[in-house]
């Protein structure tokens, strides 16, 4: 009596394996801090070479957005699909499994869909976060952050203080940490290759995060006396003292003053390093992608390429990230899908909380009903469509929306009491120099984005 329920069993598990081997592979990228100021973005002073073969191979979103301009929080939405509120996702140290607690995050989806998953760097903020969606405990590099001795003596100026905010040190790539990680993620490729099971690897790079510590050789890349402070270098007009921070996370290294501006020195130093963190972490993406087509892999693969937030260079007065300004909330997103969709760009309105839900419809996996995204692959076979009305994000006791013509933000008080706003014309202001939402002509166009983004931000 039970011989056949247990052929029926194996039969199912037999399909069930077929399926999964029949789906494509997913090489998940993150770069930390990375701004859409490379190649296949229109800047051309930036030397990516690497993510713009990648772009020419698939599809660049010009306009993708975080959900949180913060590491923590960032990673967390789009690995849940949830959309960010006052308490849940609210800064760096935001976890998926602590702050959406019984959703199936996007790693563990795949591995109960018979993938290996795989984590190399940082791709959750904790290591820990979501560690049963993975098929082995996750990796991160271990190595020096500095190997200049003024850098290793300034590191150890105060119990307080980190090292310096740049270095520039005549070593080899595997020297520093993304180096080791651009290793360890060829090694599991290999591996998986092998091992012939669907596979989604991620590898998260740490740089062009803070310190903007890279080998010489990409320093050299840039010419110092090209290198200039944005035009927006200021406090943009009108802005309200709640826009503005003191670039806390700045403040932390040896050399930078703990209030005020830095030196235009320092603050060139900075922007040069920012480029040669960028083209650092370039190399090591084209070492991973070269892999993958040695190996024969690429096929049957679908690379993601994301930043997990913006970052500032000074525009607005502003370092790092943490802000509600277009600078903090626009990130690259490039999706190459094998066979398809090749050297497009899309100027639709993307969310990050949209791919967890595209992954899934790229590889044949039914959307879980708790993802708040939406799928772009509409946007994929046609790169003109209109997409999103919208994109939707937030920062501590701001609230933003993104239309295909302003940005306006709301910066409220825990009772939702609206304290400070702001409006800025990207048909007329692109760079956010001006706000604008006191001017009688634009008290309308206010009062749609307000209601719009109470209708829509999370809850």
């Amino acid at each position: 009596m039970r011989l056949p329920h247990l052929l029926l069993i194996c039969f199912v598990s037999i399909c069930a394996v077929t399926e999964a081997a029949d789906r494509p592979n997913v090489l998940f990228i993150a770069v930390d801090d990375l701004r859409p100021e490379i190649g296949c973005y229109g800047m051309s002073h930036i030397h990516s070479p690497n993510i713009d073969k990648l772009a020419s191979e698939g599809t660049v979103f010009e306009r993708a957005y975080c959900m949180v301009p913060t590491c923590g929080a960032s990673r967390a939405a789009l690995m849940t699909s949830i959309r960010p509120h006052r308490t849940r996702f609210i800064n760096h140290l935001a976890w998926a499994e602590k702050d959406a607690p019984g959703i199936t995050t996007l790693n563990t989806y795949f591995k109960q869909n018979g993938y290996t998953t795989i984590s190399d760097g940082k791709i959750f903020h904790h290591p820990t976060d979501s560690q049963e969606g993975w098929s082995q405990p996750a990796w991160r590099p271990k190595g020096p952050t500095y190997k200049l001795e003024a850098s290793l003596a300034a590191a150890k100026t105060t119990p307080k203080q980190r090292g310096p905010a740049y270095e520039s040190a005549d070593v080899e790539d595997d020297f520093y940490k993304d180096g080791k990680l651009a290793n360890k993620a060829i090694q599991d490729l290999r591996r998986l290759k092998k091992e012939g099971n669907p596979f989604f690897l991620a590898v998260g790079f740490f740089k062009p995060h803070l310190p903007f510590v890279a080998p010489k050789k990409y320093w050299d890349l840039y010419d110092p006396a090209t290198i200039h402070l944005p035009e927006t270098y200021h406090r943009p007009k009108n802005a309200p003292d709640a826009a503005i921070h003191n670039s806390g996370e700045l403040r932390a290294y040896a050399g930078i003053p703990a209030k005020g501006p830095v030196s235009d020195e320092t603050a060139r130093n900075m922007i040069h390093g920012y480029y040669a963190c960028v083209s650092y972490t370039d190399a090591n993406i084209g070492k991973l992608l070269d892999e993958l087509d040695r190996l024969d892999l690429a096929n049957d693969t679908i690379v993601v390429l994301w930043g997990d937030h913006g970052w500032n260079l000074g525009e607005h007065t502003l370092w790092c990230k943490h802000s509600c300004f277009e600078t903090s909330m626009h990130a690259p997103l490039i999706v190459k899908v094998p066979g398809k969709y090749a050297g497009q760009k899309t100027a639709a309105l993307t969310e990050f909380i949209d791919v967890y839900p595209s992954l899934c419809e790229l590889c044949g996996l039914e959307i879980p009903e708790h993802c708040q995204g939406q799928s772009f692959v509409p946007l994929l076979n046609d790169p003109t469509a209109p997409g999103k009305p919208f994109a939707i994000g937030r920062f501590l006791a701001g609230d933003t929306i993104r239309t295909d013509g302003f940005r306006y933000t709301e910066y409220s008080t825990p009772q939702n009491v609206i304290q400070a706003k702001m409006l800025y014309d990207h048909q007329q202001d692109p760079a956010e120099d001006n706000n604008v939402v006191k001017q009688n002509e634009m008290k309308e166009n206010a009062e749609q984005l307000s209601a719009q983004l109470k209708r829509h931000k999370g809850k």
